[in-house]
């Protein structure tokens, strides 16, 4: 748990799970995107953490395409985004729309409007948050 939370104070992907530079952890922080994480809690019985954070990304900001180790869930609760999902067309998603990552699957995409998200992860616990891809 100490990897992830030093993953998290530093900079999580997710993607839009967290948007960085290059998705590496620790991950560097891009300029003018802020993350918060709001709790974590173990999830039942699976090894698996719950994640729950916000994120607001600046026009422009380029979210590097990474994976997860478990399911991204996120809505948009302010501006607009373009999502390229591996296996799937590229889609534009504005506030009060939201979108679900399988595990494993590259992703990334770009800020479009200034951002804000609302974001929940269901990861493995002992892998990191997010991982190049």
């Amino acid at each position: 748990m100490a990897s992830r939370r030093g993953f998290l104070a530093c900079a999580i992907c997710s993607a839009i799970g967290l948007v960085a530079t290059g998705v590496e952890a620790p991950a560097r922080a891009q300029a003018g995107v802020v993350r918060k994480m709001l709790s974590t809690i173990d999830y039942p019985g699976d090894g698996k953490v719950s994640i729950l954070m916000t994120l607001e990304a600046p026009e422009g900001t380029v979210i590097a395409r990474h994976t997860h180790p478990g399911i991204e869930s996120s809505v948009v609760t302010e501006g607009e985004l373009e999502l390229e999902v591996q296996g799937q067309p590229s889609k534009r998603f504005t506030a009060g729309e939201g979108f679900q990552v399988p595990p494993g699957t590259p992703h990334g995409g770009k800020v479009l409007k200034n951002a804000r998200l609302a974001i929940t992860y269901v990861v493995e616990k002992d892998k990191p948050l997010a991982s190049p891809a």
